[in-house]
């Protein structure tokens, strides 16, 4: 009985350690840095400007200040990921810009695209696959590269609750560090609607950290283009084929 006991306190231990229990990153405490941001219990983005229009004590909800001189940076959350099942839930007021890099390189865009049509859509519109970047080119329209558009325009309006489903597929590697395979958006579902399916990215978009591509590294939430909050942050690590 000892023995079995044993077992099974090594088995939940292993599977603990897995890291495949969903895990709410929408708190202080699971970043790495947090300057330039705030816990609130509530709060609401203006839909005519570019600031929030109030925010209420409590810890209900993650966000940047909107105020320069607090100088709001970028957060990158204190555990490393590889593949991802993600939800994310927030918020950004008129004329906002942010996103969510999966492993601090590959960044799905949020920005303020509410009303655009479908055929003006890019990959720097809200839950575009943002472009690569070259600045070894000439021109702006050389530098940027691939990138994707959403399939449609999904996006609420500004001061509104959004929601991201993201299946992420990370980079694969052999035994000596060369990569194999390239990271994949196997699914990305923008409030209810897919606007991405089995979209590869060749390497860190624009951004994004610009060292080599690892099997494993931080989420990071940009947090220095403009206001944004999120009140529900759900990553479950998995395992992809």
């Amino acid at each position: 009985m000892k023995l079995l006991l044993c077992l099974l306190t090594l088995l939940i231990a292993h599977l603990s350690m897995a890291g495949d229990t969903p895990v709410n990153l929408a708190s202080e405490k699971a970043w790495a840095n947090f300057e330039g941001w705030v816990t609130s219990g509530s709060i609401a983005g203006s839909a005519s400007e570019k600031k929030w229009k109030w925010y209420k004590p409590g810890k209900l909800v993650i966000h940047n200040t909107d105020k320069a001189t607090e100088n709001p940076k970028n957060i990158v959350s204190a555990m490393d990921y590889g593949d991802v099942d993600l939800e994310i839930e927030f918020m950004i007021p008129k004329a906002s810009n942010s996103g969510v890099y999966f492993m601090n390189r590959y960044e799905i865009q949020i920005l303020d695209s509410y009303g655009k049509p479908d055929k003006s859509l890019s990959s720097g519109d809200c839950g575009g696959i943002y472009q690569r970047w070259d600045d070894s080119k000439l021109t702006n329209n050389e530098k940027g590269f691939e990138g994707t558009a959403p399939a449609t325009n999904a996006s609420a309006a500004p001061g509104a609750w959004q929601k991201f489903q993201v299946q992420f597929r990370a980079p694969r590697f052999d035994t000596k560090g060369k990569k194999t395979e390239n990271a994949r958006f196997i699914r990305v579902v923008h409030n209810g609607v897919t606007i991405h399916e089995d979209v590869e990215v060749t390497g860190p978009t624009r951004g994004g950290h610009k060292g080599d591509e690892v099997a494993k590294a931080p989420l990071m939430i940009q947090g220095d283009h403009g206001p944004v909050a999120i009140r529900k942050l759900i990553v479950k690590s998995t395992q992809f084929e």
